[in-house]
């Protein structure tokens, strides 16, 4: 038995026992494959429905279409950042054994889609507002989480412990949970420029089934896609810890070897 899991409360052992390096590596790389195969499929069929055969928006025309790109980075960034704040509660709470790696990894691809969601919002609030950027109140929120993301992925390498370094992120990254709820309910809470949602779980959707679905389509293709490519990262990071671990016992080995 892993002699960490002695210091783990029982409530938390059935997390690790799942988060095993050796079992993670298994599974993922049977997994692997076929979450990237849906993920770049449903993107490709999302896209194309949405970019080439959908119909225009009769009020904003075929500007509209840029949503299918815009609407599931917006999607990602609030979620990647939620994902990374759920990785900063099993490592503080349960130490969680993949939770810090997976943090990391987490942190450049959130930050990705949130650039992503920043860049096609300016394309888009060009010909609607007539400028690329506005301090709007979910505009300026969601930059904010850029920046978060930003400060997480520095200051988990700020330090030489990197155990010290996860911790301060992990603090990081619960901090600004603050920020999720602000980029929900912004339109809502303030006179802002930035449309409401077009889908709530409280009503119906406010836009034509045609663009829903397509749309739909692309949330699913971007978020399989978002999996595939923060799994094969940790794959790599496991994979990487194994190796150094490895090299160091390899060294350690020689050392005593050659003080004998």
């Amino acid at each position: 038995m892993d002699a960490s899991a002695t210091l783990v409360p029982p409530q938390g052992r059935a997390l690790h026992r799942f988060a095993n390096p050796g079992r993670f590596l298994r599974l993922s790389g049977r997994v692997l494959p076929y979450l990237s195969a849906a993920g770049l499929v449903a993107t490709l069929a999302g896209l194309g429905w949405g970019l080439f055969l959908a119909p225009a928006d009769w009020q904003q025309g075929d500007a509209v279409r840029i949503m299918y790109v815009h609407v599931p980075a917006a999607w990602l960034a609030s979620g990647g950042y939620l994902a990374l704040a759920v990785c900063s509660v099993l490592s503080l709470v349960w130490r969680h054994p993949l939770a810090d790696l997976a943090a990391v990894e987490i942190g450049p691809v959130g930050a990705g889609a949130t650039a992503l969601c920043l860049a096609t919002g300016a394309i888009w609030g060009k010909p609607m507002w007539g400028a690329w950027w506005v301090w709007d109140a979910r505009l300026t929120s969601v930059l904010v989480l850029f920046f978060l993301y930003l400060g997480h992925i520095a200051l988990v390498r700020a330090f030489d412990d990197p155990t010290r370094g996860h911790r301060a992120g992990a603090i990081l990254a619960l901090v600004g949970v603050v920020n999720l709820p602000v980029i929900k309910f912004s339109v809502d809470w303030w006179n802002t420029l930035h449309q409401p949602s077009s889908i709530t779980l409280t009503g119906a959707p406010a836009m034509a089934a045609e663009m829903l679905w397509p749309l739909l389509l692309c949330a699913v293709g971007f978020t399989l896609g978002f999996a595939a490519i923060v799994t094969a990262r940790l794959r790599a990071a496991v994979m990487e810890r194994r190796i150094r671990a490895l090299l160091l016992a390899q060294a350690q080995a020689q050392a005593q070897g050659s003080a004998a």
